[in-house]
């Protein structure tokens, strides 16, 4: 894998070979900066002060200042095209490590995610920055040597290189230490993720000692692995001083013999701004950069793209991947069974879903409801694959949900719906093996309420930029692209919560009319369940499942719920009695007053039952007539 990370590298370099180009130009001027900050003093000298000429020794560090201004100018510049670089990479990696958390369940992923690919994108933009630095630098200041006097190159050049050369031997050996850490780390992150929730019934359960040597190794194993990476330190600090601080010792010693060989005093003192004021700096740039950014990416990169991913490695995912489509089977199973399944956040802690019994037949359309926080989104974490049962099992298309058939079986769309840096088609068509037709995600954009979004960006082909895109935009991008997939079974985690009531509609009876489609809906609307073949009502341990009418009938949890998801009309009767009835009752019973048959009214003796029909405006109460 490392050996195809470079071929890889330029691959992505060729296909922006625009920005590369770019920021060569724009370092062009810091060359020119670097060429003058020793060739000017030494003109100044030799041209100037030392010949008599005041003037002329003014005017070129005049020029030299002026080389500095540029340079700035020019670095200023050179951070925009590395930011174009920078960015792409990111993108790419983000949506590797989702789909690798979301299709492979991988529990690494949020490692990944948090730290991971932002230590690959500084330190990609770090490894260009001094890179390109010492290039140009070297470039500059090596010219500039050449035309004060080339013997000055004897000097500086050889040291130089055998800096350099000492430090490239150290970078292989240093990569592999830098993994040994992350591993490390990676692994004491996922033992305190695991460690922290539950420390409430470690303590209960007299485990203390025990957590604690186990994460003391963890601990342990981490220090041994920085010590380890620690000690190349030394040897940076030898390259650097083998190859920025010696050439200064070598010219300060050999400036009699450069002198006697026609070496002028302006030229040995451009010389030494030469190399402390240029290569130097450089050098320590390179060094620590290569050092940190260097093999830091190499390592992480090797670790986001592991062996066997497709192209880079880096498809873009912020939904389950659904690669191909499923085989076809002569006896068709259920699209959903889950048989005895159980969950707890924790070892000790109480199950969140406990002994849940389910299953979905292809073409379904179901919806999940429940009081917050009751287990809706863990439930379909399971389905996904995210999250483990402590015991039952989860089958998607009656295949085991962490199994690979299952992977293209099933699509989820969560709350947050990640769009990234691209055209709309790439959005749309990652969740597709190969490309997908114009005609074809036009007609996906148009069910699922896409196709005024796509017009406004320019069609397919328009440029998505994320921060530009509302919330509800994001989520009809991520939509479509689900709808898009081959995968039959649709998981909607609230993925239309910040969708307005017609268009969450619209949305869901798109995914609902997909040929040989499943949907599964975590509802936050009446709508969604009344829209639903069956509901699935989460009340803890006690669930309850049916169609709408027959859970408003016999369940009392699911009434309630319907009346807190139901608004009450603004308009209300005004009272033909005082506001003040001792007995607390209004006085009639108007169109606002929440009924199921039976209504308390003010005009006849207090708790006279009204039958419908009956109310002082003479219209039906809510729900009856």
């Amino acid at each position: 894998m490392t050996g195809r990370l470079p071929s890889r590298g330029l691959r992505f370099l060729r296909a922006r070979w625009r920005v590369v180009v770019r920021l060569g130009l724009w370092s062009v001027l810091e060359t020119g900066q670097s060429f003058l900050i020793g060739y000017a003093p030494a003109r100044a000298l030799d041209d100037g002060f030392l010949a008599g000429r005041t003037a002329t020794g003014l005017a070129w560090l005049a020029v030299a200042g002026l080389g500095v201004v540029v340079g700035a100018y020019g670095t200023a510049r050179v951070y925009a095209a590395v930011a174009a670089l920078v960015e792409p990479l990111r993108d790419r990696l983000v949506r590797r490590v989702v789909e690798r958390g979301v299709r492979e369940a991988d529990r690494g992923a949020l490692s990944g995610l948090t730290q991971q690919v932002e230590i690959a994108r500084d330190t990609f933009a770090g490894l260009v920055m001094v890179s390109r630095s010492f290039v140009f630098t070297a470039v500059g200041a090596l010219a500039g040597l050449f035309s004060l006097a080339p013997l000055l190159l004897l000097v500086v050049l050889p040291p130089l290189a055998a800096g350099i050369g000492l430090f490239a031997a150290t970078l292989r050996p240093l990569a592999r230490r830098q993994e040994v850490f992350l591993a490390a780390d990676e692994a004491l992150a996922d033992r305190l993720g695991a460690v922290c929730p539950g420390l409430r019934d470690i303590t209960a359960t007299g485990a203390q000692e025990r957590t604690a040597a186990d994460v003391g190794r963890l601990v342990v194993a981490e220090e041994r692995a920085a010590r380890s990476l620690a000690r190349f330190g030394v040897v940076r600090v030898a390259a650097l001083a083998l190859g920025g601080q010696l050439p200064i010792v070598l010219l300060l010693a050999t400036a009699p013999w450069l002198l006697e060989h026609g070496v002028t005093t302006g030229a040995l003192v451009g010389a030494l701004s030469y190399v402390t004021q240029s290569l130097l700096p450089a050098l320590h740039n390179l060094l620590h950069g290569l050092g940190t950014s260097g093999s830091r990416l190499t390592v992480v990169l090797r670790r986001l793209a592991p062996e066997g991913g497709r192209g880079t490695g880096l498809g873009p995912s912020d939904e389950t991947r659904a690669a191909e489509s499923p085989a076809p089977t002569l006896a068709r199973p259920p699209a959903l069974d889950l048989s005895s399944v159980t969950f707890a956040y924790g070892p000790t802690a109480v199950p969140v879903i406990e002994d849940l019994d389910l299953t979905l037949p292809a073409g379904s359309h179901l919806a999940v409801v429940g009081p917050s926080g009751i287990g809706k989104s863990t439930l379909t974490a399971l389905v996904a694959g995210l999250l483990e049962p402590r015991c039952g099992t989860v089958r998607v298309g009656g295949e085991p949900v962490r199994g690979a058939g299952a992977l293209a079986r099933r699509v989820l769309i969560p709350q947050e719906a990640y769009v990234f840096t691209g055209t709309l088609a790439e959005n749309l068509a990652h969740l597709r093996p190969g490309p997908v037709p114009d005609t074809e995600l036009l007609a996906a954009a148009e069910a699922v309420g896409l196709l005024p979004l796509l017009e406004a960006l320019g069609g397919p082909g328009g440029q998505v930029d994320p921060a530009a895109l509302s919330a509800g935009e994001r989520q009809l991008i991520a939509l479509t692209r689900a709808h898009l997939s081959h995968a039959p079974l649709a998981l909607l985690d609230e993925a239309t919560c910040h969708l307005d009531p017609r268009a969450e509609e619209r949305a869901e009876r798109a995914f609902a009319a997909r040929p040989g489609g499943t949907l599964v809906v975590v509802a936050h609307r009446i709508t969604s369940a009344r829209r639903a073949d069956r509901v699935l009502m989460m009340d803890g341990r006690e669930t309850a499942y049916g169609t709408h009418d027959e859970l408003v009938r016999c369940s009392a949890r699911y009434r309630e719920l319907v009346g807190a998801w139901t608004p009450v009309p603004h308009e209300r009767s005004d009272p033909s009695l005082a506001l003040r009835d001792p007995d607390g009752v209004d006085t009639v019973a108007g169109p606002g007053l929440a009924g199921d048959g039976r209504h308390v009214v003010a005009h006849g003796p207090v708790g006279q039952v009204q039958t419908p029909r009956d109310l002082g405006d003479g219209r039906p109460s809510r729900g009856e007539g």
